[in-house]
């Protein structure tokens, strides 16, 4: 492991670049890190603490890694790449990047844009769900018996949990038809459609909806599972069926004009103190329930060491090589396993 070389975390002033960093001070405590924000008194508060390096990044600009005097070991990103500066300037220097951010049109815009400049050193869009821990232990199940046909991911969403502005981002697209994959075949589908019910590891059966999440474009291409869906359910059914109506009466169609972003924010934003995060895979009577204590910016968070640890090869494999995402890791069972020395709770039935 180089320890002159910095571990660089964009967006690691907002909740969950914070979460990213405390989790590699904990983890990797000789590794260099830096925390790189739009505003350096806002970097400088937050190294302080954790004994890191205060930098300035600013992804709406070109080059925005461009103060730094040597290339960092790796990037990780936490906050919106619109134009993919950080993703291109990452690539154009040969630093292996994990990116957290993405949804899904913004996952196949990327690859587009790599497409015409291959990267040499390994790039990792870890952007489902949770920082990609639900493609995680999608694979995860996946290899625990023959093939499956079938894949479903249960989300509940804690309402009192805390939560910035990126993580209720896929709340601009309620009003926006997407796809998935069903029975092998591109399939158009409302968000908030139909719903299916499931229990959690609560106990409470919910009624769960779908989301647009880019697992479901990754997850059929990548593990060969003909159908896969994401449905999410809110901890408080008075939400989530008042969300439902609201997508049914296109409420979020008539909302998509600019002027009424922080609306739209505001119907999933969230001052909570803080809450548990969760989610369940199935797949051919394969059950996985995976459980944050600490919530969802604390899942996303364990999902971007994760990310590093594949990319670097600190999981004890070969380190990655070119555009990769968390459901190709060679062993997510044991990658699971490391999850949970961090928090995170799994139950299999």
């Amino acid at each position: 492991m180089d320890e002159s070389r910095a571990v660089v975390v964009v967006g690691g002033t907002g909740l969950v670049g914070g979460e990213i960093l405390k989790l590699l001070r904990q983890t990797y405590p000789q590794v260099r890190l830096m925390v790189a924000s739009r505003s350096l008194e806002r970097a400088q508060q937050a190294a302080g603490p954790l004994g890191a390096e205060p930098l300035v990044v600013d992804v709406a600009k070109p080059r925005p890694l461009g103060a730094l005097t040597q290339p960092p070991l790796a990037v990780i990103n936490a906050v919106n790449d619109p134009e993919d500066l950080l993703l291109l300037n990452a690539v154009e220097a040969q630093v292996p990047l994990v990116d957290v951010t993405r949804w899904t049109t913004r996952v196949r815009d990327s690859l587009v844009r790599l497409a015409h400049r291959p990267p040499s050193s390994p790039v990792m869009l870890a952007s489902g769900w949770m920082g990609g821990m639900a493609s995680l232990a999608a694979a995860a199940v996946s290899q625990r018996g023959p093939s499956a046909q079938r894949l479903d991911i249960s989300i509940t969403y804690d309402l009192q949990d805390r939560s910035g502005p990126d993580s209720v981002e896929f709340m601009d697209r309620l009003g926006t038809t997407f796809e998935v994959m069903q029975q092998g075949a591109r399939t158009a589908v409302e968000p908030l459609g139909p719903g299916h019910a499931v229990q959690f590891p609560d106990g409470v059966v919910r009624r769960t909806y779908p989301l647009d999440t880019p697992e479901q474009m990754t997850i059929p291409l990548l593990l060969g599972i003909p159908s896969v869906a994401t449905r999410i359910a809110f901890n408080s059914r008075a939400a989530t069926l008042s969300l439902v109506w609201l997508a049914r009466l296109g409420v979020f169609r008539w909302l998509r004009h600019p002027r009424f972003t922080p609306l739209r924010r505001a119907l999933l934003g969230s001052g909570g103190k803080g809450g548990r995060a969760s989610f369940v895979v199935e797949a051919e009577g394969r059950r996985l329930s995976v459980v944050d204590p600490l919530g969802q910016a604390h899942l996303t968070a364990v999902g971007a060491v994760m990310a590093l640890q594949r990319l670097l090869g600190w999981d004890g494999a070969p380190a990655a090589k070119g555009v990769v995402f968390p459901e190709q890791h060679p062993n997510p069972q044991d990658a699971l396993q490391r999850a949970s020395q961090l928090g995170v709770l799994l139950q299999w039935n």
